[in-house]
């Protein structure tokens, strides 16, 4: 397995790479600043050279963020995860560490597996009480313009969050097969896009609060059924049944006293989802020097 290392230490009272190695097919991008010059930030953009995965890639990656320091690790345009070559499959491994008082932000863009792909990745954050974490964690249904939708193999996300070293504090997986009786496409219907958002830790608690509201307000427009009796209810019921939302999220806490909260994504265009994180994380452009996603 190929890989990568990089660790972001305090140095001057700043967040500084003080080591950075990787192997091909991985390449890391380490902009000098990013945003302002009064944030304290490292961006991270992680690079494999073919514009892709291809095909039995095997990629790891290892990153220390330390005590007080933040750092954003982030790519420059969708994962494209190429067709399989007979059985062989690609696989990519995240390994972080998160100090105290320090914030890992994880922004990719979209994963995009082409036909007949064979894809698996493995993220595992091992955080302190007082660590943050941002982490999104989205795929798309694939290359629409050839008309590929779901029209990979697999794909399995999992992204484990560990407490104190060894302590679960989330653990999840996504997995898409295709099936013998019913394919992805069948099973997703309309939706192309499915995401998972994580918030953790106390650096985003106003933002975890916000996004709760947010999605209330989005789920109870979008879902919203007009009160019996009304004089035009039937009208509303049937077009309500007939009408699918096209963007749907919900909202979980988890972890000792609500520390944490994931927001879950389908929508039926991948320019929601930007929209939706554009929105939502807005407000972090103070701590990462740029609006996520803008």
């Amino acid at each position: 397995m190929e890989r990568g290392k990089v660790i972001v230490e305090k140095v001057g009272g700043k967040s500084t790479v003080t080591k950075c190695f990787s192997k091909y097919p991985l390449k890391f991008i380490i902009p000098r600043k990013v945003g302002s010059s009064e944030t304290d930030a490292v961006w991270i953009y992680t690079i494999t050279y073919g514009g892709g995965i291809v095909s039995g890639d095997s990629i790891a990656c290892d990153i220390t963020v330390g005590d007080g320091c933040t750092t954003v690790l982030t790519t420059q345009a969708s994962t494209k995860v190429y067709k399989a070559v007979g059985s062989k499959s690609s696989e990519q491994v995240l390994e972080a560490r998160v100090g105290s008082n320090a914030f890992l932000a994880v922004i990719p863009d979209p994963v995009t597996c082409f036909s007949t792909a064979k894809y698996s990745q493995r993220q595992v954050f091992k955080v302190v009480s007082d660590s943050s974490l941002l982490l999104v964690d989205w795929i798309t249904s694939g290359r629409h313009e050839r008309g590929e939708k779901w029209d990979f193999d697999l794909y399995k996300s999992t992204n484990h969050i560990f407490h104190n070293g060894d302590e679960p504090l989330f653990l999840d997986t996504v997995f898409l097969e295709q099936g013998t009786h019913a394919g992805i496409a069948e099973r997703m219907q309309d939706y192309q896009v499915i995401a998972m958002v994580i918030l953790l830790g106390p650096k985003l608690k106003l933002i975890q609060n916000q996004i709760q509201e947010d999605v209330k307000k989005i789920m109870s427009q979008s879902l919203h059924m007009p009160i019996i009796g009304s004089r035009q209810y039937s009208n509303r019921h049937t077009d309500h049944c007939l009408t699918k939302p096209s963007f749907v999220a919900s909202c979980s806490i988890f972890g000792p006293k609500g520390i944490g909260v994931v927001t879950r994504i389908a929508a039926m265009t991948t320019e929601s989802v930007y929209n939706f994180l554009q929105h939502q994380l807005s407000s972090m452009e103070p701590l990462l020097g740029v609006k996520p996603y803008s």
